[in-house]
């Protein structure tokens, strides 16, 4: 069985793998990323590599698939070796490219797991989300970061925005499928410009999350149409400026003392570190936050690529560790002297 899915998954990949993107992939990240390029592009290109986790809901806890699961050689992330690890939150992955057949949303009925890269759990834990706060979820469909803050604490309110009207749909539904009625109540569903949150409630929330529109290294690579391929390459430049506005809208809406993540699923240095310069440089409010002793914690699980900025990291896919591209920088809102908060 698994070699026909593995022989299925190559069929595709010959098909849909977009050459212009690579190739742009190639010239950029190449440059960017030096001779780290050729594994990660192995992984990228190769869909039968790809690795999924799986995020367990505390709310319908699957106790007969982790006994399963752990028969199967899966082992949970981080299994409490950070500090702020929240006990609530389980999520199991293999080293091998297993994936799990996704579940039916059927309504009234909660959904028992959630499949997802297992580096989009290190936004989610570097917030260190604690029972009663108020959260900002800016961009937040299809809804898995948000489903993954439910798993880490009961926050008092938690405020999901999404811009786009037909991600906004996915949104609701990915809610509906994994939150109890009673959380439901503290979980508001928006459909704000994320630029104008900030005037809109300034100064309103404990964390902000914004894991912002980027250029989604996997998701190009199989881009169908090749002509909508070459112009998102061609409107690429744009989405830095929108990072750093959402960013900007983002500050504003954070409480002094407040902890902010951002985060991308792309390599590009523009979109990653080059945003982040910008915003520390422009806005005196804002403190970079080291974030080093989460890739130290979690090596064993993620490869990270070197960021230059101890208040960010890259994960970077490898065979047998397929998790991300996914960037993550920690800021706090302060007033006053900027210096790193450790």
């Amino acid at each position: 069985m698994l070699t026909r899915l593995k022989a299925k998954s190559d069929g595709k990949l010959a098909k849909q793998l977009c050459r212009v993107v690579l190739d742009q992939f190639d010239k950029q990240y190449s440059k960017e990323l030096g001779d780290s390029w050729s594994t990660v592009r192995d992984v990228l290109v190769s869909p039968s590599l790809w690795q999924y986790a799986v995020l367990f809901n505390r709310f319908n806890y699957p106790f007969e698939l982790e006994k399963d699961l752990q028969l199967r050689g899966y082992h949970t992330i981080l299994p409490g070796s950070l500090p702020y690890y929240p006990k609530s939150m389980k999520c199991y992955l293999s080293r091998s490219p297993d994936r799990m057949p996704s579940e039916r949303h059927q309504t009234g009925s909660l959904k028992k797991y959630y499949l997802l890269n297992a580096a989009s759990l290190l936004p989610v834990l570097a917030l260190e989300l604690s029972d009663g706060e108020t959260v900002l979820d800016l961009c937040a469909a299809p809804g898995g970061k948000s489903v993954a803050l439910l798993q880490c604490a009961s926050p008092g309110y938690l405020l999901c925005n999404e811009y786009d009207s037909l991600r906004v749909r996915w949104l609701r539904q990915t809610l509906e499928s994994f939150i109890p009625q009673p959380l439901i109540n503290v979980i508001k569903v928006s459909e704000s410009d994320g630029r104008e949150m900030g005037d809109a409630q300034p100064e309103t929330f404990d964390k902000v999350l914004v894991d912002a529109p980027c250029s989604n290294d996997r998701s190009w690579l199989f881009s169908s149409d090749s002509q909508k391929a070459a112009y998102r390459l061609h409107q690429r430049s744009n989405l830095p400026v929108l990072q750093v506005e959402l960013l900007r809208s983002a500050i504003k809406a954070l409480r002094p003392g407040g902890l902010l993540v951002y985060s991308t699923c792309t390599l590009s240095r523009a979109e990653n570190q080059d945003v982040i310069s910008e915003i520390l440089t422009s806005n005196s409010t804002i403190v970079p936050v080291d974030i080093s002793g989460l890739a130290r914690t979690c090596s064993q699980d993620f490869t990270f690529a070197p960021t230059n900025q101890k208040c960010s990291l890259l994960v970077i896919p490898e065979k047998g560790k397929a998790w991300g591209p996914m960037f993550i920088a920690k800021l706090k809102k302060n007033r006053g002297y900027r210096k790193m908060v450790k």
